[in-house]
């Protein structure tokens, strides 16, 4: 496993936030960067299709979060199914958004993106739905209960590393992954100039929302993912994929960062 550096906060008070705008009049969006590419049109314009149809309940391919009314594409592969987008729920305390944010803190990026949040939020360290993840997130090592449900809607967790292992192995394995899960527009480009774009071969769809630590950064560069497995009190499991690589990280990474949510079904 692979240890990033940190700088512990002196002050984590940055988890408790304002929520963003609260108008979903854009939920359905193309990318903001500007791309020449037909492949990227057409990726927007599909995109936008199959939003439409989700909305309208017309693909059986869909899920609904019945808490906000939210729906999203899922996908099977091998015996698992995922959500083929990030996760939108704004997770609040005590009415207040607790440990997640949309980048820049825009309603654009939420509707393109989701949202990013903290491992505590992304396991409902408070026990909102279940106790299975509750106290998990804080600095002291938890024993979770998997499944973990976590801030995932009713019928779904948040995946362990058993769980995304499980997943590489079917699209490939690790090596490769990352070029497959990758969407097909957005990343940057590579050293050489080369597209840092995937091949989005089993409509997974990881774009590249960056992260959240002191700020949001990354756009383009990197997608990561939450786990429920924790290492100690203050790192958790999560997943990278970077534009510069074809291959996809399960790391070890401090539990305060802002990553993304994809939840599996149970």
């Amino acid at each position: 496993m692979k240890l990033r550096p940190f700088l512990i906060p002196a002050l984590l008070s940055f988890t408790f936030l304002a929520a963003c705008s609260d108008d979903d009049s854009d939920f359905i969006s193309t990318p903001d960067k500007t791309e020449s590419s037909s492949s990227s049109n057409n990726s927007s314009s599909s995109l936008t299709f199959e939003r439409e149809q989700c909305n309208a309940g017309t693909d059986e391919n869909c899920m609904k979060d019945e808490r906000d009314g939210q729906t999203y594409k899922t996908v099977t592969i091998g015996t698992q199914t995922w959500m083929a987008e990030n996760l939108n729920y704004e997770y609040k305390v005590n009415d207040s958004t607790y440990g997640n944010w949309c980048y820049n803190d825009s309603a654009k990026y939420r509707a393109k993106y989701g949202r990013l949040y903290t491992w505590a939020a992304a396991m409902d360290s408070t026990g909102t739905w279940t106790t299975n993840g509750k106290g998990c997130g804080y600095g002291e090592p938890c024993s979770p209960t998997f499944p973990v449900r976590g801030v995932c809607p009713e019928g779904w967790h948040l995946p362990n590393t058993m769980e995304w292992n499980a997943f590489f192995t079917e699209v490939g394995g690790s090596e490769s992954a990352g070029i497959a899960l990758k969407s097909t527009s957005g990343w940057d480009n590579k050293s050489d100039d080369s597209s840092g774009n995937g091949s989005d071969t089993h409509s997974f769809t990881a774009l590249p929302v960056g992260n959240h630590f002191y700020g949001f950064s990354n756009e383009g560069k990197y997608a990561n993912f939450w786990t429920s497995t924790q290492r100690n009190g203050n790192y958790a499991d999560a997943v990278e994929l970077y534009y510069k690589y074809d291959f996809v990280l399960l790391y070890q990474q401090f539990a305060y960062y802002g990553f993304s949510v994809r939840c599996v079904k149970d």
